[in-house]
């Protein structure tokens, strides 16, 4: 029996397992917000292998330093996470089930975000925020698995957005009475809750347990409080704590409440122009090196990686005008709070349930609701916008309106004003926004008025004798000086040098093509005080058109024309002498003294 040759399939040959489709189990996990825990629920998703990278990329996201930290920030990631995934199955639904990450194009990050244009419009912000959060996820992506993407994919995460449009406009600044506006009525306001707080601290140490002397007199409620923590729904019944405006009521004479924290944040943001999330985040123990009527504030800028501790030095002092005596009385008034809850958070209330809370160390929940019913309250409502719009009440455009003062007082110069900021940053958020226009074109007007000035040589006056009179430094021939105080190179308001040499003349020799007041601005020019009645007729005329063209009009007409008569010309000769000349022109009558191609244009 011949021997039988076995052949084993090589390597090659052997068919390529197929990945697996990952099944652990549902897609659910737990992040830390400061301390606070927030599930999160992924599962039914298509696309499982895309669904379970997105969320691991999420979940380190969250655990890094970042802005990514308070609960409504990470809920909508999660939504728009869920978006994209479906979008996903719903563009490739042949491949959904065992979708790999190789297998994302490009095409579908930019229709994903086209859809996202064509559902909230041109203007909005969401689909370029949606699109930063979701290129930052598949970035952490790739960072966890470098070969998992096409090379045409990754080259596609380089960037955020694929439409041009998506370059925003930075929120604009207040004006600055409505910052004024503010600022006072959160003082006003913090001083009302500082009485009242210490009011019910002395009330408190007076009364005795209301749980043996009765719950009758508001000492003794207060008594409790103090001792037992805010009233909560078990304490007492809503009928014995009527009188004193109920439980929130009561329990607000120890505690600050959720509106009492409006009024302390706003105040320091007017103050000192901190970022708002990061006031939000001051620690107890966020005072540090008081000297000499200054102390620093240290914070926590998650949003700036690297460099995320900060301090900034502010004015200390016994009055809610400086910044470090508010966040001196704001300790001492949530002290109370704070130790019932064991925070070191600056921010500490009590919730309308009686339970002690920091509130933003969870994210600001809410937050919008109570600066709408504070603004009410106080009629800041009804203040006009720059728009004309009502005010509504935004920490971050607070911070833009005290860098816009910053901005205005440091005459726009960047190394002053780029403080807590890169120059770019600085000049493209704080000051290239619409509170500046104005001043922006005042600025680039006066540049171009000085560049001309030094670009212009100063008028060239002669007196009768043909002394110089200017503080000119070109030069005259005894002829030139000759030939103007006879008259013969006359031009209406000037005598020329050479009227055939014209410096605005197309070709050499030719005549000048300027007769009129272009002899103003005419090197070629000289004035004597023949010309004077001619001027001041003329000036005459500039000061009548005045009431026949906007002021910007003007200007741009006449503006260099009457500022070289006025300064250039006038100014140089003596009082008399305008009087002479002005009683000339007076008696000659306007017309004997324009030449008749000046009569034509403006007849």
């Amino acid at each position: 029996m011949s021997p039988r040759r076995v052949r084993f399939p090589t390597a090659v040959e052997s068919p390529a397992a197929a990945e697996p489709v990952p099944t652990v189990g549902p897609v659910i996990f737990t992040v830390d917000l400061n301390g606070s825990p927030e599930t999160i629920d992924l599962s039914g998703l298509p696309c499982p292998r895309l669904t379970r990278a997105l969320a691991a990329a999420l979940a380190e996201v969250v655990s890094a330093p970042g802005t990514l930290r308070d609960r409504s920030g990470v809920r909508y990631v999660v939504k728009r996470i869920r978006e994209f995934v479906e979008f996903t199955a719903t563009a490739l639904p042949d491949s959904a089930a065992d979708l790999r990450l190789s297998d994302l194009d490009p095409d579908l990050l930019d229709a994903f975000e086209t859809r996202l244009i064509a559902q909230y419009g041109e203007k909005s912000k969401e689909p370029y925020l949606t699109m930063t959060y979701l290129v930052r996820l598949l970035k952490t992506v790739h960072e966890a698995h470098p070969d998992a993407f096409g090379a045409a994919f990754h080259a596609r995460l380089g960037f955020t957005s694929a439409s041009a449009h998506r370059a925003s406009k930075p929120l604009d600044a207040y004006p600055f009475p409505v910052l004024d506006a503010l600022e006072t009525a959160a003082r006003d306001d913090v001083a009302r809750i500082r009485d009242r707080i210490l009011e019910g601290e002395k009330l408190a140490a007076t009364g005795r347990d209301p749980r043996q002397h009765g719950w009758d007199r508001l000492e003794n409620v207060l008594w409790y409080i103090a001792h037992h923590g805010p009233l909560t729904a078990d304490d007492a019944s809503y009928k014995i704590l009527r009188p004193w405006g109920g439980r929130e009521e009561l329990n607000g004479r120890l505690h600050f409440t959720a509106r009492d924290l409006v009024p302390f944040l706003l105040l320091l943001a007017c103050q000192t122009g901190m970022e708002p999330e990061c006031i939000r985040q001051l620690r107890s123990d966020c005072l540090a090196s008081p000297a000499r009527g200054y102390v620093s504030i240290a914070y926590v800028k998650k949003r700036a990686p690297g460099s995320t501790h900060k301090t900034v030095r502010v004015a200390d002092g016994g009055s809610l005008r400086f910044p470090g005596g508010v966040i001196r009385l704001a300790l001492r008034l949530t002290k109370r709070t704070r130790e019932l809850i064991g925070s070191d958070a600056l921010w500490c209330d009590v919730g309308g349930h009686g339970r002690a809370r920091a509130p933003f160390d969870g994210g600001p929940q809410g937050w919008s609701a109570v600066t709408r019913r504070w603004m009410s309250e106080h009629g800041l409502d009804r203040l006009a916008d720059r728009d004309g719009a009502p005010v509504a009440l935004d920490l971050r455009r607070v911070r833009k309106t005290v860098k816009s003062r910053q901005y205005l007082r440091t005459g726009g110069v960047l190394e002053d004003f780029a403080s807590g900021h890169t120059r770019p940053v600085a000049a493209k958020h704080y000051a290239d926004i619409g509170a500046h226009e104005e001043t922006h074109d005042q600025a680039v007007e006066a540049g171009l008025t000085q560049a001309l000035g030094v670009a212009l040589a100063p008028p060239v006056v002669l007196s009768d004798n043909g002394d110089r009179l200017d503080a000119g430094q070109a030069a005259l021939t005894a002829r030139e000086i000759d030939s103007a105080l006879s008259g013969e190179q006359d031009v209406w308001l000037a005598s020329c040098r050479d009227f055939f040499a014209s410096p605005f003349a197309r070709k050499p020799g030719a005549a000048c093509p300027v007769p009129a007041w272009g002899c103003l601005e005419c090197p070629n020019a000289v004035f004597t005080s023949r010309h004077l009645p001619s001027l001041l007729s003329f000036l005459d005329f500039l000061e009548r058109q005045r009431k026949e063209y906007p002021a910007a009009e003007w200007t741009a007409r006449f503006g260099l024309s009457w500022d070289r008569i006025v300064h250039g010309v006038r100014a140089r000769f003596s009082t008399r002498q305008i009087t002479t000349a002005q009683a000339i022109a007076e008696g000659g009558g306007d017309r004997l003294l324009l030449p008749p191609s000046f009569l034509e244009v403006i007849a």
